[in-house]
């Protein structure tokens, strides 16, 4: 009998850890260039967070109602049809993969400088993020508690290294008037004869980067089924954890507008290191490298805690084979599904030149995927699903809640197909790709699903 194991700790740390990866540490200068001023820069983080919370409390009274491994995928399969399951998670999980990747190389680029002068080489980074997806998948497969519990060590390091750069505000070393010897270029905004026009044009297009930073959350509910008392504890580890994001994000963005200054933050690179060396000065390069490096673990860890369970998901419903669904006796893992995305993220790293392009194409997607499955819980009311269990979880100021984080990830869809078309065309292409792929697969007649015990 599988004993549930996530305690009220244990899933705050896991939203935290899904929510904050590098992206506070790069796409404040994306959402600076875009928003064009302070005042709308700051109301896009404020917007995002207040936005992420009405998510966060959408996606736990789901967990509530809906408590099963997998939930990302089941409740896209329960509320419309497992086709459209198939296709949005199997773009999720790619790109989770190529993020994972991309992060992971990321970090290697960081602790390259104490093996390299200049640039780590290509061969280096991969064998670092190899290495990193190696150790995550022999630390998974010793069980849920155990990465958790690596889990919760790894984010309190990421916590602590944000608290780290917030303290930068008070450091002595002077911001030098050029605070990057590499700029990003940023591509300018086409402005209409309308002010109005304007500010809501620069507000959504803004949302894009900071949407992208505030999201990752909602996978939470694929642990749904692994969750002590998941009508208590749903709505407040996601709650809990969403309120420390947003205490942290908005913070670290006032210090990085204080210290570096607006205008250079549009165009800055590197924002973490200069908050350091402001702070320490150059011994704190050393510092924020391993920091940053052991940051980059724990989003290695917690995606890979988290995807399988969509694909053991999607092979209880017959849409993947009956082998990834099969969990070891000993220690109740997700074998071959925990197998697969590991490899998936290998096989990335070949393509690492695209994968940007990929994640760039999805954030198109995910807008979509974030608003269609926020509105299952309409579904799931209008069935009754789990009013029959104790102590549900129901938000409240119901229906208002789901209905502006719908609309805000509707016109956060609306800002990419307006800024960018052709990611949206393509990514749009690769949605209807896999649901093509599912609707073949379900029409060819399937061999007999495993059953009794599916554990080796």
């Amino acid at each position: 009998m599988n004993q549930k194991k996530l305690g009220l700790f244990d899933l705050t740390m896991i939203v935290v850890s899904l929510t904050i990866g590098m992206g506070i540490f790069r796409t404040p200068v994306v959402a600076a260039s875009k928003a064009g001023s302070p005042s709308i820069f700051f109301l896009a983080w404020l917007t995002g967070g207040l936005v992420a919370l009405c998510g966060a409390l959408t996606y736990a009274e789901i967990g509530s109602r809906y408590p099963v491994m997998g939930g990302y995928y089941k409740i896209f399969s329960y509320g419309y049809h497992p086709s459209v399951a198939f296709a949005v998670n199997c773009i999720v999980l790619v790109s989770n993969a190529a993020s994972t990747a991309i992060v992971a190389v990321i970090g290697a680029e960081y602790i390259g400088h104490f093996f390299y002068i200049g640039p780590a080489p290509e061969a280096f980074k991969r064998g670092v993020t190899i290495g990193a997806v190696a150790i995550f998948y022999i630390i998974n497969m010793l069980g849920l508690k155990m990465s958790s519990r690596v889990q919760n060590i790894l984010i309190l390091i990421k916590i602590s290294l944000i608290i780290l750069l917030l303290l930068s505000v008070f450091g002595a070393y002077p911001v030098p008037a050029n605070p990057s010897a590499h700029s990003i270029p940023v591509a300018a905004i086409s402005q209409s004869s309308s002010p109005v026009l304007n500010f809501f044009k620069a507000l959504g297009i803004g949302l894009i980067a900071v949407s992208f930073t505030y999201g990752g959350y909602q996978q939470s509910i694929n642990f749904g089924g692994e969750v002590k008392d998941p009508a208590r504890v749903m709505p407040k580890g996601i709650t809990y954890g969403i309120f420390i994001i947003i205490a942290l994000y908005l913070s670290l963005n006032f210090v990085y507008v204080k210290v570096i200054g607006f205008e250079h933050l549009k165009t800055a690179d590197s924002i973490a290191a200069i908050l350091i060396n402001h702070l320490f000065g150059p011994i704190g390069e050393n510092i924020l490298r391993v920091l940053m490096f052991l940051s980059v673990l724990a989003y290695v860890n917690v995606l890979l805690m988290s995807n399988h369970r969509v694909m053991f998901a999607m092979s209880e419903e017959g849409i993947l084979p009956a082998i990834f669904k099969i969990k070891t006796r000993r220690h109740d893992v997700i074998l071959y599904s925990l197998t697969a995305f590991s490899l998936v993220i290998v096989i990335t790293l070949l393509f690492s030149s695209t994968v940007e392009k990929i994640i760039n194409y999805t954030i198109f997607l995910d807008s979509i995927g974030m608003s269609t499955s926020a509105a299952t819980i309409f579904i799931l009311r209008k069935r009754k699903v789990g009013e029959g269990g104790e102590n549900i979880y129901r938000m409240k100021l119901f229906p208002l809640m789901p209905l502006i984080f719908i609309l805000a990830y509707t016109l956060v869809a609306v800002s990419i197909v307006a800024d960018d078309p052709s990611s949206a065309a393509y990514g749009a292409a690769i949605f209807v790709f896999f649901l093509l792929l599912c609707l073949l697969v379900r029409r060819r007649p399937r061999a007999n699903h495993q059953t009794g015990q599916d554990k080796i």
